[in-house]
């Protein structure tokens, strides 16, 4: 069950990997834009549909690009946190805290749920595929995590079992 535990943490450190990588890489180019990101059509798409549903203008779209940005970047820096935590954890022997790192893949899934509605409607499919693909690395991770908190319920329940009292002679 130690290999089994152990393969667990090393997909979550993955896929928590790929959200920094690409997420960070991603909120990284979309802050540092002049037009926070507006400028590449293909990738913003889900923000011109999220803008026409609530009648955004020019500077709410622009406002609603950076938010989205620093979500994204937010979701990496704290996947990011979580590697350092895990490996710190495995260093010590104990347990990595992966509260947070439950909380980055909610923001996740919200924010794949979101753009994959503008990327069905406008039939792109490599970038449906995308964001599909994020949703269920997401996902994954998620049931990972619950995975993992449940292995760590049971074996604290195994090794807190008290004796049994045998009753006294007298």
């Amino acid at each position: 069950m130690q290999k089994l535990s152990n393969a667990t943490g090393a997909l979550i450190i993955a896929i928590a990997l790929y959200f920094t990588i690409f997420w960070g890489y991603d909120g990284l180019r979309t802050l540092t834009s002049p037009s926070y990101g507006l400028d590449e059509v293909w990738r913003a798409q889900f923000i011109f549909a999220i803008g026409s549903i609530f009648g955004l203008g020019p500077t709410g779209l622009i406002k609603l690009a950076a938010f989205f940005g620093m979500l994204k970047l937010a979701v990496a820096c704290i996947c990011g946190i979580h590697i350092v935590d895990r490996i710190m954890s495995m260093m010590k022997h104990g347990r990595a805290n992966s509260d947070v790192l439950e909380g980055a893949l909610i923001l996740v899934v919200v924010i794949s749920i979101a753009s994959v509605g503008p990327a069905s409607w406008a039939n792109s499919t490599d970038l449906l595929r995308e964001h599909t693909l994020q949703l269920l690395f997401a996902a994954f991770a998620a049931g990972l995590c619950i995975f993992e908190r449940h292995h760590a319920r049971r074996t604290e329940n195994a090794e807190a079992k008290p004796a049994v009292a045998s009753p006294e002679k007298n």
